[in-house]
């Protein structure tokens, strides 16, 4: 089962995203910002895929992408951006930081099962 890592500081969203995703046979771990992530990847944390919000306390998501990015074993692990921003001088620099990719939220279930399927082929 692959492990889909949630950082996003609002529990309404960490909730619905882990029901869908749970749904969708995968095994989820989370944090409520990006200072969070950061220390549960150092612990060894190996997800298969990550999902960031980006507007977070502590550490936003640009700079736990640059921080991830920085880990041994994270520079080809798929990463997605999914915020509220969609302005294309943030998708730059989230790309430039190292997003795989940029959702904007609402995201529907189908559409982010897609986007997933892209992007962790076999799941």
């Amino acid at each position: 089962m692959k492990t889909i890592f949630l950082v996003d500081d609002s529990t309404t969203i960490l909730m619905s995203l882990g029901d869908i995703l749970t749904k969708a046979g995968f095994s989820i771990e989370k944090a409520s910002d990006g200072e969070a992530a950061l220390t549960k990847l150092k612990g060894g944390l190996k997800p298969a895929l990550i999902i960031t919000d980006l507007n977070m306390p502590k550490m936003n998501g640009i700079e736990l992408i640059r921080s991830a990015r920085a880990l041994p074993g994270m520079r080809f692990t798929p990463i997605l951006m999914l915020t509220t921003e969609s302005q294309q001088a943030m998708r730059d620099e989230g790309k430039k930081a190292g997003a795989t990719g940029w959702l904007v939220k609402p995201v529907a279930p189908d559409q982010l099962l897609g986007v997933i399927k892209q992007v962790l082929p076999g799941s």
